[in-house]
Formats: C-alpha cells, sequence, structure tokens
C-alpha cells in the first residue's frame, strides 16, 4: 500500500507535541499511534512478501505447465514414431523384426515420457494453489494495513481536538480489528 511520503512524518509530528504537552492522555494516545504504525509496517512488509510469493508461484506455475507442454509433445512425437514403425514392420520384409523392436523401444519411452509430462502438470497445479493462497493472504493483509492507517489517522485527531476520546476509542477498535485480519490472513 504505497502513502504520501509525509503521511507518518505528520502523525509522528503529532504524536510528538501530544508527548510533550504533559496530558496523560495525549502521551496514551501518542504512544498508541506509535504501536499502530510498528503494526501498520509490519502487516504491509508481510502483504509485499505475500504478493512477492504469489507472483513467484504463478511463474513457477507457467514454468512447470511449459515443461508438461515440452513433454506432451514430445511424447507425440514418440508415438508418431512407433505408429511409423508399426506400419513399417506391417509390410514385412528384412526389416520387420527391427522395425517391431523400435515400435515396442518407443512405446515404452511414450510412457515414461507421459508419466513426466503429468508430473509437470501436478506441479503446476499445486503451484497455481500456492499462488492463490498467496493472493488471498496478500489481499487480507491489505486490507488489514487499511485499517491500521484509517486507526492512525483518527488516533491523531485525538490528539488535534485536544484530547477527545471518541477517536482514540475508535481507532484502537480498528487496530484491533486490523490486526485481526491480518492474523486470520494466515489461518486460511
Amino acid at each position: 500500500m504505497e502513502n504520501e511520503p509525509t503521511e507518518a512524518y505528520e502523525h509522528a509530528e503529532h504524536a510528538e507535541h501530544a508527548a510533550h504537552s504533559g496530558n496523560a492522555f495525549l502521551s496514551r494516545v501518542a504512544v498508541s499511534i506509535a504501536v499502530l504504525a510498528v503494526l501498520a509496517a509490519g502487516v504491509g512488509s508481510l502483504e509485499t512478501i505475500e504478493s512477492g510469493a504469489s507472483t513467484a508461484a504463478k511463474a513457477e506455475a507457467v514454468l512447470f505447465q511449459n515443461k508438461a507442454t515440452d513433454n506432451w509433445n514430445f511424447f507425440q512425437a514418440k508415438s508418431l514414431k512407433k505408429n511409423m514403425y508399426d506400419i513399417a514392420a506391417a509390410q514385412g520384409g528384412a526389416g520387420a523384426d527391427e522395425f517391431r523392436s523400435e515400435a515396442r523401444r518407443n512405446e515404452a519411452e511414450s510412457q515414461d515420457i507421459q508419466q513426466v509430462a503429468k508430473d509437470f502438470e501436478a506441479k503446476s497445479e499445486e503451484a497455481l494453489q500456492a499462488a492463490g493462497l498467496h493472493e488471498t493472504r496478500h489481499h487480507r493483509l491489505t486490507i488489514a494495513a487499511t485499517f491500521l492507517h484509517i486507526a492512525i489517522a483518527i488516533a491523531t485527531i485525538a490528539i488535534i481536538t485536544g484530547g477527545r476520546r471518541w477517536p482514540w476509542y475508535t481507532s484502537l477498535a480498528l487496530g484491533v480489528i486490523g490486526t485481526i485480519v491480518a492474523g486470520a490472513a494466515y489461518l486460511v
């Protein structure tokens, strides 16, 4: 989540003024802003990590699918060769036994290649599922970070208004919600 570069400084400035005011309530608000900022930074970092993991898993899925496609193409080539040797063996002649042998060899090799292709497809599907999990976490962490950033802004209102309590309580509630949503992102 991208923020204005000065936004954090503005909140920190309000918190610093509150801490030096001598008002115990405003000092608690300032400390809560600092805690919320730390939580927001941590959640933001986790959000970035999950986004990167999702992208990496999707790239891995594409790589595995490409390898599966390559093996399916190789399987088809071996199947064609096997069929050509079968046709040649059916014609009879001096090389018929050699053609049958080549047909059996290509059949055996194509079965191995088919299994490799299926394994790569399974790995691709696993990587796509991992990408989906990381993407879900990323979305939830985005929501959590948003709650935490809103909580910081609302706590700042408590300072600006000279110590009104309702903005601070609201910010604490939003901070708790953001923290719960962040934790829940990893319960998926």
